[in-house]
């Protein structure tokens, strides 16, 4: 097979690029950035826990997605915590503890000293949560980084600043285009999810997984990052708009991490950013073809637990035509 071009160095770009390259295809990569994951995927928690996202999302999230573990153990070795997530609510809140439940599987109940044994930086704070054990988490940058050098050792080629490379498409006979936002505008179908999310740091707790603490009107996640590092997410609001953090979402999100934990109250803000996450209306992903050129998109919230499914396929498609794809659309 002659190259394939990627259009797009985000997480769903490099993932297909592995996919590919661990096939023997050469791949070219081209990004309108002067880096990778200059998208959305830099902003992302990288919780990879398809159980906790049963909650809110199709039966297919849980089920794709919870072979997304063992994918970023195995292209990546060492850079995935598999401690599970800690799920608790506020006293006032505890029904919402009990609906995250219903709507669940794969967690167990935890009583106040259990919850202790397991994050001890949050004794006495919770009388009960949810674990879901097999659930893991990483760092989405360190992640990306390690990727592309673990791709650039494979023999991809990158072409940053650029949105096409005419001397490399000229030889391709297929082109994937995983842009994501930049599609925003060529497809109707397509919305934009604004996520807003910060980083904060103190070493006043430890955590040992992501902790989701639920509330009515704006639950949140706190993911430890390395030492001292937290980075606290994420609203979902229906927005195509870019920019900095709003101050009602900056405030809702520093509200709530001091509901978690009064030490975050004397922690330091040292960043702020916001995502855009392209969603087809029942938020899930398609791949759909245009003569030769496939486009994978609509990750919404689940770039890095789905990516590796849809680039599987992906591949797939491209060397058997025969083969069946859940989130592929007939042309």
């Amino acid at each position: 097979m002659n190259p394939v071009v990627i259009k797009g160095a985000g997480v769903v770009g490099l993932v297909t690029a592995y996919e590919l390259a661990r096939r023997g295809i050469a791949v070219d990569v081209v990004e309108q950035s002067e880096r990778i994951g200059a998208g959305a995927s830099w902003f992302a928690g990288g919780m990879l826990a398809p159980w906790c996202e049963r909650e809110s999302a199709d039966e297919k999230v849980e089920r794709v997605g919870a072979t997304a573990i063992e994918w970023w153990q195995t292209a990546l070795p060492g850079k995935v915590v598999q401690e599970g997530t800690l799920v608790v609510a506020a006293a006032r809140d505890t029904r919402e503890l009990d609906r995250f439940a219903t709507r669940t599987t794969g967690y167990r109940w935890l009583d106040a000293d259990q919850i202790a044994e397991l994050e001890p930086d949050l004794a006495g704070r919770f009388s009960r949560a949810l674990h879901f054990p097999r659930e893991a988490h990483l760092d989405p940058r360190e992640a990306l980084s390690s990727l592309r050098d673990t791709l650039m050792a494979m023999g991809v080629r990158f072409h940053f600043n650029q949105t096409t490379d005419a001397t490399v498409e000229s030889r391709v006979d297929w082109r994937i285009d995983c842009t994501g936002r930049a599609r925003l505008t060529d497809d109707a179908a397509l919305r934009g999810v604004r996520g807003e999310m910060l980083y904060l740091r103190t070493g006043d707790i430890q955590l040992s997984r992501p902790v989701r603490f639920l509330h009515p009107r704006h639950p949140i996640y706190v993911v430890p990052r390395r030492q001292g590092v937290f980075m606290v997410g994420a609203t979902m609001i229906e927005s195509e708009l870019s920019g900095p953090i709003t101050a009602r979402s900056l405030m809702e999100l520093l509200n709530a991490a001091y509901a978690l934990h009064p030490a975050f109250g004397e922690a330091q803000i040292t960043e702020t950013g916001t995502g855009i996450r392209p969603a087809y209306h029942n938020n899930l992903p398609r791949i759909t073809r245009s003569g030769s050129i496939y486009s994978v998109n609509g990750m919404y919230r689940h770039g890095f637990l789905l990516s590796p499914a849809l680039a599987h396929d992906i591949a797939e498609l491209l060397l058997n035509p025969d083969h069946r794809s859940e989130f592929y659309d007939e042309p």
